[in-house]
């Protein structure tokens, strides 16, 4: 493949997608070019732009950085990229980095688009990067105390590296809830308690809802201890949600709070930009027990094919790996 060439993942029409040839833009000075050896699968956003369903009010705050065309389709759509630097600047030539670009085989970027690996972060594992930062800053924006007792529902990706992190709160006590009793292994490998709904305690002094169906948002509610705090992680897309707000929501006191990761969370936004706190999402991914989250992989050139099928049926699903060629 000459050097100025790619090929990428478009979505063409809701629920069908293929693989197009892409131009690069001409190297300038600044400028870095990425051969990609792994992208990921963010299921519940992608999912939702592979079927057409972003709402049209949001389109614009669904944009990612380097998208190209526009919803419902055709779209080149994806943030999770890791490659190595072909070429570019004498600190990042020949290193795998992370960057927030849809999925296909070679890019050029500015040089600050891109994120080095820190030691220790294997490339197969940093395409947990962006999941990592959402759980990150719904921590923030959920401001756990330590002791604190938590709930986090939907053994997703987002759910597990949320419960991940808060489970080494000191003190905290953590349980990760799911429907599906498969998960209790992930957790376990994690080091998170796990509870299918029924048996989930109580009482909690914080909840996060990450399991993107309104069943486990009613669920969050339910577990919500007076004055608690319950955090949404999950994006409905074009889904109404109804709520039991009867009940025990007055008497108790319960406070409903969205987080989104597109916007630092209030707290930390003095003092920290999106790539500090991409670098410490990449820090956190050291530990292999997370390679628990990484469920398999899929070649590229397969990608339009399994993405269908992921999408059709997305509920087994953690994270899927894409595997790039080496030409």
């Amino acid at each position: 493949m000459a050097d100025g060439e790619a090929r990428a993942f478009w979505v063409t029409a809701p629920g069908r997608g293929e693989i197009r040839p892409q131009p690069l833009p001409p190297p300038g000075l600044g400028t870095v070019t990425v051969r990609t050896l792994y992208s990921g699968i963010s299921r519940g956003s992608e999912c939702l732009v592979f079927a057409g369903a972003v709402p049209e009010s949001q389109r614009q705050a669904m944009r990612a950085p380097f998208q190209e065309g526009a919803f419902p389709a055709p779209v080149k759509y994806g943030y999770v990229n890791v490659g190595v630097v072909e070429d570019g600047p004498d600190d990042l030539a020949g290193r795998a980095v992370f960057c927030l670009y849809p999925h296909q085989t070679r890019y050029r970027v500015p040089a600050d688009a891109v994120t080095p690996l820190p030691e220790g972060v294997p490339a197969g594992r940093a395409v947990l990067a962006a999941n990592m930062e959402t759980a990150v800053n719904g921590l923030w924006d959920a401001a756990p105390r330590l002791g604190d007792r938590i709930a986090v529902i939907g053994a997703g990706v987002v759910g597990c590296l949320t419960a991940y992190l808060a489970a080494r709160l000191p003190g905290a006590d953590v349980q990760l809830v799911d429907i599906d009793p498969g998960r209790a292994g992930v957790a376990a490998r994690l080091g998170v308690p796990f509870a299918l709904p029924d048996a989930a305690a109580g009482e909690a002094d914080l909840v996060i809802h990450a399991s993107g169906a309104p069943e486990g948002l009613t669920l969050a509610l339910s577990l919500a201890g007076f004055e608690a705090t319950v955090l949404e992680l999950s994006w409905f897309g074009t889904t109404p949600v109804t709520l039991p707000l009867g009940a025990a929501f007055h008497p108790r006191r319960l406070t409903i709070r969205s987080s989104q990761v597109g916007t630092v969370a209030t707290a930390q936004r003095a003092r920290w930009d999106h790539r500090r706190r991409l670098a410490l999402a990449l820090a956190l991914l050291a530990d292999p027990a997370l390679d628990a989250l990484i469920d398999g992989e899929v070649a590229f050139a397969d990608l339009p094919a399994a993405m269908a099928r992921l999408c059709e049926a997305p509920e087994g699903a953690l994270c899927r790996r894409v595997l790039y060629p080496c030409d």
